[in-house]
């Protein structure tokens, strides 16, 4: 945010005070950008096609490793196309939004972001089987110092995969 142009950005409550934190809300100020805070529930209409949905996280947050639990997970819609953005949530995050959605289909996306990079702690099989997903995006370096994306949720993507042809 400091080097680009942003008009506004999108967040949800904090649970931690972090560093990093203090330093996003010095630059919002600073820049004069607009802070849109979302919920699940919370509708942003883009353009009359063009939909977010936030599907995550609850009011109630997640205490255990709360950053990444209570990343925003949103659904873009655009006709019958969607991307499930699932930001660093984790499995215990996975297993509340399973429970929280066990009854619908809007888990039911085109394209997945993978959570967390591929690490470990996410992307659990019931999730993925949930969303079904037709292609996976992993956002990750190539030889990151954490070693992302792990081969077990590659294993978990290709049975998927395999399953789907």
């Amino acid at each position: 945010m400091e080097k680009l142009e942003v008009d506004k950005v999108i967040i949800c409550k904090q649970e931690e005070e972090s560093e990093n934190y203090q330093k996003f809300k010095q630059i919002v100020k600073s820049k004069k950008i607009k802070v849109i805070n979302v919920k699940k529930g919370d509708e942003l209409t883009i353009d009359k096609d063009l939909k977010i949905k936030i599907l995550w996280p609850k009011s109630e947050q997640i205490r255990e490793n709360a950053l990444n639990n209570n990343s925003i997970v949103a659904k873009l819609v655009y006709g019958n196309f969607s991307l499930l953005f699932t930001g660093d949530i984790e499995e215990i995050a996975e297993k509340q939004i399973l429970a929280e959605y066990k009854n619908s289909n809007i888990l039911n996306s085109s394209i997945l972001k993978v959570a967390h990079h591929g690490s470990k702690s996410s992307s659990i099989q019931s999730f993925l089987e949930k969303v079904q997903a037709k292609i996976a995006l992993i956002g990750v370096g190539k030889n990151n110092l954490f070693g992302h994306p792990n081969v077990s949720v590659l294993e978990r993507l290709e049975k998927l995969r395999s399953e789907n042809l």
